[in-house]
């Protein structure tokens, strides 16, 4: 079992920057695979970002690549997600995600085995 805690989220202006993170607990962390996902008002949790359990992986949609960066740090069991040049589409709640080893290219929310609870994000002037 894998226990997953977010948080950094808050309210930014446009263009402004913000870095989620995720503390994870429970075994074997370094085993999995993580993501980012995201759910706006009224539309459907979607994948913003993963990471293989090595870290030497990484995958992005595309309406973010350029602008976030998903890292990990297996020794203090943290997964962080670093987000610049929001945009008020970026607002969302995000929620960070566990596999056991799997694929970075899989976006479907289904593929995950655990979530945290989510962080507000709201990008706003």
């Amino acid at each position: 079992q894998v226990q997953l805690v977010e948080s950094g989220g808050g309210l930014v202006q446009p263009g402004g920057s913000l870095r989620l993170s995720c503390a994870a607990s429970g075994r074997t962390f370094s085993s999995y695979a993580m993501g980012w996902f995201r759910q706006a008002p009224g539309k459907e949790r979607e994948f913003v970002a993963a990471i293989s359990w090595i870290g030497g992986s990484t995958y992005y949609t595309d309406s973010v690549k350029g602008r976030f960066t998903i890292s990990r740090d297996n020794a203090n069991n943290a997964v962080y997600l670093q987000m610049n040049s929001l945009k008020p589409e970026d607002t969302a709640v995000y929620y960070c995600a566990a596999r056991y080893r799997g694929s970075v290219t899989t976006t479907t929310t289904t593929s995950y085995n655990y979530w945290g609870q989510g962080t507000q994000v709201t990008v706003s002037s």
